[in-house]
């Protein structure tokens, strides 16, 4: 306590996660305040202060370290820092001690949250605990992906090393390539912008055999907490974002997870993906996360408010673990899934009336509250705006391809977000939904 009031809570980085945590702890009556990029919707929450960094470098931890490090902060001293990004796990590793003096922290083994945040150095500790991956193959040079050819295996992941460089300056989490001429392309490409990759098998299967296990660890490694779910669509298919989620009970996912965590050393909020490989019927690990994500929301609804629960243990007034959780739970992003049946129609995976059936239940959404609408409503009006800005791009485009050869090329907006594309004419794999025992 604060001169008699609740320690305020600073959420740094995230996006609808970020928005989770602040009405999480805003609904508990706890001040919340955010840094976040000003796209972020948490901006508009009545359950949050957004703090205004200049524009042109509100994005990017330099910034974020110069005004939590700064004399504009002091007015936050003692405050609950937490981290909702990879930006702010980074920012918060590299600045531990000076934050220190100033916030609150969470608990923290700082090597093993960089070694999460770092993919190759996350499948290497797991290969070396015994945890299933999918193959992978550290090549830094076109030459050492030729001497490769013969060992890797197609369709192929071009995977960052580092998720949230990639996403500076590309859109989507990470390229796939189906032969080897994709993959060297796709290479120079990721490898101008100066960003280190590996390969990574891809595993086959639909998006449902998608899992994830969360949990917090205490000061000795124990897990307080246990939550898995699973997703049901994702768009594009077999290498989008999650746009439906669903708490299930996903048998051992649990062990592996944790033996991973704990042969690390990881401490406080822990979250791993696992996929399941049709070909032998083995969870494989996707990637790990040492921070909230953007189902924390999902989480909350379902009977677990980590945010609540990690603020009343840092701030010595401790909430008991919950035990269980609420079984089909649903996260439904309408746009994205809209786009993921759309997909899945044309492909003749999905009828209209079975996308119908799936969503006809109780939704929780990411970003709409009725008792905060504004987050939503001014997130649809800069979607309608994108849209119309990419619609009016494209018809201009058309005109000017259309157009006689003399005239100059219409430049590409500055504003649109750069990406590698990499086409197929490689049909995509698809099995039965995967169906799993509930708790």
């Amino acid at each position: 306590m604060l001169n008699g009031k609740l320690p305020p809570a600073l959420v740094v980085g995230g996006d609808q996660g970020c928005l989770s945590i602040a009405r999480s702890l805003g609904a508990a009556g706890i001040p919340v305040y955010a840094i976040s990029p000003p796209q972020s919707p948490v901006r508009y929450s009545r359950f949050c202060k957004w703090i205004d960094l200049p524009e042109s470098n509100s994005i990017g931890t330099e910034a974020w370290a110069a005004y939590l490090l700064g004399r504009q902060s002091d007015h936050l001293g003692g405050a609950v820092l937490l981290a909702a990004s990879d930006e702010a796990i980074e920012l918060i590793a590299e600045h531990r001690q000076s934050l220190s003096e100033k916030f609150t922290l969470d608990l923290s083994n700082r090597d093993a949250q960089l070694c999460m945040l770092d993919k190759l150095c996350t499948y290497r500790a797991a290969q070396a605990g015994g945890v299933p991956t999918p193959k992978f193959w550290a090549a830094n040079t076109r030459e050492q992906i030729g001497k490769l050819e013969h060992e890797l295996v197609f369709p192929l992941i071009l995977k960052p090393v580092l998720g949230h460089k990639f996403s500076r300056k590309f859109t989507g989490h990470y390229a796939v390539a189906y032969n080897l001429d994709e993959l060297l392309n796709a290479f120079d490409t990721v490898c101008g912008a100066g960003i280190p990759t590996f390969l990574v098998e891809m595993i086959p299967g639909p998006d449902d055999r998608l899992c994830s296990y969360y949990t917090y660890l205490d000061e000795n490694g124990n897990n307080l907490i246990d939550f898995t779910k699973r997703v049901i669509r994702r768009y594009p298919m077999n290498m989008g974002g999650s746009t439906y989620h669903i708490t299930d009970y996903v048998p051992d996912i649990r062990e592996l997870a944790l033996r991973l965590f704990r042969l690390v050393g990881l401490r406080g909020v822990a979250n791993a993906e696992f996929k399941m490989d049709v070909r032998d019927g083995e969870l494989k690990l996707i990637e790990c996360n040492a921070r909230f994500t953007a189902a924390d929301c999902l989480l909350a609804a379902s009977g677990l408010n980590l945010p609540l629960f990690v603020y009343g243990r840092l701030t010595g007034h401790p909430h008991a673990a919950p035990s269980s959780y609420r079984m089909g739970m649903r996260l439904w992003k309408p746009v994205g899934d809209f786009a993921a049946y759309r997909q899945l129609n044309k492909m003749g995976l999905l009828t209209f009336r079975a996308w119908i059936r799936s969503i006809l239940h109780p939704q929780i959404f990411p970003v709409f509250r009725w008792n905060d609408p504004l987050p939503a409503i001014l997130g649809s009006a800069h979607l309608i705006r994108y849209a119309w800005l990419r619609f009016r791009l494209s018809m201009l485009s058309g005109k000017v391809r259309a157009a006689p050869s003399h005239r100059s090329r219409l430049p590409q907006s500055s504003t649109l977000p750069s990406t590698t594309i990499i086409r197929s004419d490689h049909p995509a794999q698809i099995e039965p939904a995967m169906e799993s025992p509930h708790k």
